[in-house]
C-alpha cells in the first residue's frame, strides 16, 4: 500500500476554494464578528465620505463643538455649533432642531461671500451661495449624516474645501 502524497501549503493555496475553505472562512468571520464587530454604520460613513471631489479638495478640520459622526445628543432641542477650519476658509454652522426629525442649518464663512455651499446628505444634495457677509441657510434638513463642500463661485485657482461628515 502506498500513502497518497499530501499537497503542500503552496499547492493548497494555489488551488480552488472548496467547501472546507468556505466553512473555515465562515467560522473565522463569525469569530471576528463576535470579538470585534464592525461599528454600526461604519461602511455607510466611509462610502459617504469618499467622493471624487474629496480626492482633489482641501479637507477642513473640525475645530470644536457639536456631535461627531455617529454620536447624537440625547436631548431634543439642543443647538449645536460646529466650526471647521482650512487654510482657505473658516466655516461655522449652527444646527437648530425645528421638529423631531428636521433641523435648520445657519452658516457663516470667512472670508465671506462668493462661496457656493453644497450640503451633502445621505439621500439628497442641496446647494446655495453665501451672501456678501458669508452667511448661508439650509431649512428643513432631515436628521442624518451630512457634509459641506465649499467652492469659490469665481472658480479661481483655489479648489473646493470639504468638511468632515457630521451627524445633524
Amino acid at each position: 500500500m502506498s500513502n497518497p502524497r499530501r499537497p503542500s501549503v503552496d499547492e493548497l493555496a494555489a488551488g480552488p476554494i472548496d467547501e472546507q475553505d468556505v466553512d473555515a472562512l465562515a467560522r473565522m468571520a463569525a469569530m471576528y464578528n463576535a470579538l470585534d464587530p464592525v461599528p454600526a454604520g461604519l461602511v455607510d460613513r466611509i462610502q459617504f465620505g469618499i467622493t471624487l471631489d474629496a480626492l482633489h479638495a482641501e479637507i477642513a478640520e473640525l475645530q470644536r463643538g457639536g456631535d461627531l459622526v455617529g454620536v447624537r445628543s440625547g436631548v431634543d432641542g439642543d443647538v449645536q455649533t460646529i466650526t471647521f477650519t482650512s487654510a482657505a476658509l473658516t466655516t461655522m454652522v449652527t444646527i437648530v432642531p425645528t421638529s423631531a426629525d428636521r433641523v435648520r442649518i445657519d452658516g457663516w464663512i470667512a472670508p465671506g461671500g462668493g462661496i457656493a455651499v453644497e450640503l451633502r446628505g445621505e439621500d439628497a444634495t442641496r446647494q446655495t451661495v453665501a451672501d456678501a457677509d458669508g452667511r448661508f441657510v439650509f431649512d428643513d434638513v432631515p436628521h442624518g449624516l451630512a457634509q459641506f463642500v465649499l467652492r469659490p463661485v469665481d472658480n479661481g485657482s483655489s479648489g473646493p474645501v470639504v468638511t468632515p461628515s457630521i451627524e445633524v
